[in-house]
């Protein structure tokens, strides 16, 4: 679990990054959780997009995948979603 204080951190850090993913019409499929993991591990904090013909809306997508990869969900405003994950292997992002 991370503070609010490192919430803040992250989110001026996703402020000005692009999304690397979109979801829609498609969803949350395995394939796509794989691609989103293996984002996480390199990147740490990643960004997506959540398209109008998804069945999620921004909420509901952040909390399934944050469920199934064990990640946090740092932002969601809109239709965008920010996740952090510490990599396991090569960390990137200190926290304050």
């Amino acid at each position: 679990m991370i503070t609010s204080k490192q919430r803040s951190y992250l989110r001026s850090m996703a402020n000005n990054m692009e999304s690397i993913f979109n979801i829609g019409k498609a969803g949350i499929e395995k394939n796509f959780l794989k691609q989103i993991d293996e984002a996480l591990e390199s990147r740490e904090l990643i960004k997506i997009s959540i398209l109008n013909n998804c069945d999620y809306d921004a909420r509901e997508a952040s909390d399934a995948i944050c469920e199934e990869l064990h990640c946090e969900g740092i932002q969601t405003i809109g239709n965008k979603v920010v996740l952090y994950r510490k990599s396991t292997k090569k960390p990137k992002i200190e926290l304050p």
